[in-house]
């Protein structure tokens, strides 16, 4: 059983009991076929609808999954998820997050925050040049910068504390 949050906004209970899907306790018959290793076709209800899963994040249990050109955000919480909800235990596998250090030797090409700046999990940091390919580095969490220690032009060592939490 998954309960899932689409948008942020939508609810389903999920569930699947032997061959048979059930959405919010109603069995739902599709037909899906897949097409590649993220896109599937959909007919479900005399609607046809091609389905792709843009991103996937394993450990968080969310998704973005692009259907007939539209990007829905889906998130997933099974039993056990619930269950820490239920009990107030939740965040307490959220690690605490102090620093960002550099992943790679590079240039630091722009930097998106400023000390004093709150900033969510997945927000941009900074950009960071290296072999020739611009990598964006994003916050790994809420948190609230504590200091800079890198301006744009600055060349990085990996390992390096660039951004303090």
């Amino acid at each position: 059983m998954y309960n899932i949050k689409v948008n942020g906004k939508f609810d389903y209970k999920v569930e699947k009991k032997g061959d048979r899907l059930l959405i919010n306790d109603e069995k739902t018959d599709a037909d899906i076929q897949q097409h590649g290793p993220s896109a599937y076709n959909i007919i479900h209800n005399m609607g046809s609808y091609n389905a792709e899963v843009v991103s996937f994040d394993k450990e968080a249990k969310t998704a973005e999954i692009k259907i007939n050109g539209t990007i829905y955000a889906v998130a997933a919480k099974d039993q056990f998820d619930v269950l820490l909800d239920k009990l107030g235990l939740s965040n307490l596998n959220s690690a605490k997050i102090s620093e960002v250090k550099a992943p790679m030797p590079g240039l630091v090409l722009k930097v998106f925050v400023n000390e004093g700046s709150e900033v969510k999990k997945g927000d941009n940091l900074f950009i960071l040049e290296a072999m020739k390919m611009e990598n964006i580095i994003k916050s790994p969490a809420d948190v609230i910068v504590k200091s800079i220690k890198i301006k744009p032009g600055d060349k990085v060592e990996k390992g390096q504390v660039l951004i303090g939490f």
